[in-house]
């Protein structure tokens, strides 16, 4: 098990900020997907609450870990006391630190007591109906100040970061480079502090609308197309088999011997 000790903690992902280095992030959802990154270097991972587990933390290895807190109708938090005690929790199973998308008073109440916070600015998609459905926030130099103002709240009450999402580059540079939070960006262009993809848009398995800033290194879908048509090969092949009593063969039953077959035919006088 990879301890808090042999991992990055929220002052060194600082420290990766203050020096420029970029910082990769992945949205992984399984075992698999959090050991590749690991394997392969990955600085952040964002895993939902209900994927997390000591079983993840483990396989996440060395990936400094976001956990995201449910909100809205899909969660089953609604006070700060509800948050604070999830993030305990996630804490516990080794959780580095928690997105949060919930109101300001419920973040600061978490930030308040050091828990480190990652909200959510620009195209928020839990809340997105304000900003008007999915499409990109910023464009205007009013809606631009808006997320502008978002930051300096945020800052304010002491989160750690923000999801930066769907905003334009300049924006993007010119907020990055004017606040101490670390800056994840999604579709934010190349100055964000992070770059943040989800990985089934990496492995190209995407299902339904993929995102304009989504790059995709792997066709992971063809992949999964073929394992579907073996799947079900393989089913119809064992369906004949049950049919044509084809199995299961000696080599897939119980043996007994003759002699306690025939005892046993004795006792209950077959």
């Amino acid at each position: 098990m990879v301890t808090k000790n042999n991992r990055p903690t929220v002052a060194d992902i600082r420290a990766m900020k203050a020096r420029g280095q970029k910082i990769s992030m992945l949205y992984v959802t399984s075992l698999e997907e959090a050991a590749a990154a690991n394997a392969a270097g990955v600085d952040m991972l964002s895993i939902e609450g209900r994927f997390f587990s000591p079983e993840m933390r483990d396989a996440a290895g060395r990936c400094f870990v976001q956990v995201g807190l449910p909100y809205g109708p899909a969660g089953d938090l609604v006070s700060a006391e509800d948050y604070l005690k999830a993030a305990y929790h996630f804490t516990r199973m080794g959780g580095d630190c928690f997105y949060c998308a919930a109101s300001l008073d419920i973040q600061k109440t978490l930030c308040d007591n050091a828990v480190p916070i990652i909200a959510h600015v620009g195209l928020i998609p839990s809340q997105c109906t304000w900003t008007g459905g999915f499409k990109a926030v910023g464009r205007t130099a009013e809606s631009a100040r808006w997320v502008w103002d978002h930051v300096k709240r945020l800052e304010a009450i002491g989160c750690f970061g923000a999801e930066l999402e769907v905003v334009p580059d300049r924006i993007a540079e010119l907020i990055t480079r004017n606040t101490p939070m670390i800056m994840l960006g999604m579709g934010a262009g190349p100055h964000a502090d992070a770059q943040y993809l989800f990985s089934e848009d990496l492995l190209g398995h995407t299902a339904g609308h993929k995102p304009r800033h989504a790059k995709t290194y792997r066709n992971f879908a063809a992949e999964f197309e073929r394992l579907q048509r073996e799947r079900i090969a393989a089913y119809r092949e064992f369906i004949a088999d049950v049919r044509t009593g084809a199995y299961p063969e000696p080599q897939h039953v119980v043996p007994i011997a003759d002699g306690e077959l025939a005892a046993f035919k004795a006792a209950v006088d077959l």
